[in-house]
């Protein structure tokens, strides 16, 4: 099968296209003819090797965890999924590729009213951002603080911070804050003076802090909550640690990821839930996605279409 591979840690020009050996379902896996295929700040992060110590990557390695396509095979207990069903999830394989392997539970069925490259923007930001919300115990009359909150995983966590009832600050380049004003969130602009201007826009404080970009707002974060760390998350910033901030990693899939991924592709479906989809490449230009990816301001989601040339 045809898929995008790399065998030296380095820049997006260590990607090339490649024929690899075909993947088959095992127990409680579905494998999926790949029609769309998110790219996330993850995979040029692991693709540098600055992911080694949290996510160790056997060479040659494909990237990509996030899938919208249609079954093509069923492993061994499989009854939730047939072939022929149009699906989307976080894989078990790379996901830059034809076909990919998912675990069941990390899996939904497609809306019929949902595109490919939307339905592929969806699993990763979703996930990512309720698991942070959880952790954070983010709730309704509380203010929480995103930033990066233009980006996938800003976008999905100010919708589903809101939803739960509390008030989202979120730091965006001024282009972006018509957008997130759309979303719920009240904009900031990042940087110099970032202090002063969170606590104009909310005077009563901030409960929590979801660290999206990992461009050095930690010191702040932990001005803006009053000298402590406690209730502020990064999954960017490598300096975590030197501030006293927890790391979010993941890891695993919750027992109920498949059916909260449902309800928001449900949802994305009729408009109640928006990822924006900023721009599809064919598989064989994903160096230049990860390479747009990496440069940063991206509003929302890339996404590859392997079926495209």
């Amino acid at each position: 099968m045809e898929a995008i591979v790399y065998e030296e840690f380095g820049g997006p020009e260590v990607l090339r296209r490649a024929q690899v050996e075909d993947v088959h379902a095992g127990p409680g896996q579905i494998r999926v003819a790949v029609k769309a295929a998110g790219v996330n700040p993850v995979d040029y992060k692991i693709r540098n090797g600055w992911m080694e110590a949290a996510f160790p990557t056997p060479l040659p390695a494909t990237p990509g965890s996030e899938f919208a396509g249609v079954v093509d095979e069923t492993g061994v207990g499989v009854t939730e999924f047939a072939v022929g069903d149009e699906v989307l999830g976080r894989s078990a394989t790379g996901a830059y590729a034809a076909y990919v392997l998912a675990d069941v539970g990390a899996v939904a069925h497609k809306p019929e009213g949902l595109g490919w490259p939307e339905a592929a923007a969806l699993p990763v930001a979703t996930a990512t951002a309720a698991r942070v919300l959880d952790e954070l115990a983010v709730s309704a009359g509380e203010t929480l603080l995103v930033h990066g909150a233009s980006g996938a995983v800003g976008s999905a966590a100010v919708q589903l911070a809101a939803a739960r009832g509390a008030t989202v600050v979120g730091t965006a380049s001024p282009a972006n804050h018509d957008y997130l004003r759309v979303l719920g969130a009240v904009p900031v602009a990042y940087g110099e003076g970032l202090v002063s201007r969170v606590r104009e826009a909310a005077p009563q404080g901030v409960d929590a802090v979801f660290d999206v970009a990992g461009k050095g707002a930690l010191a702040d974060s932990v001005e803006l909550r009053g000298g402590t760390s406690d209730r502020i998350s990064t999954i960017a910033d490598p300096d975590a640690a030197g501030h006293g901030v927890a790391f979010s990693a993941g890891g695993g899939n919750p027992p109920d990821e498949g059916r909260r991924l449902a309800g928001y592709a449900q949802s994305a479906s009729v408009g109640g839930l928006r990822i924006p989809v900023e721009k599809t490449f064919p598989l064989g230009a994903a160096a230049r996605a990860q390479e747009l990816s990496e440069a940063g301001h991206v509003r929302g989601k890339l996404v590859l279409l392997p079926g495209e040339r």
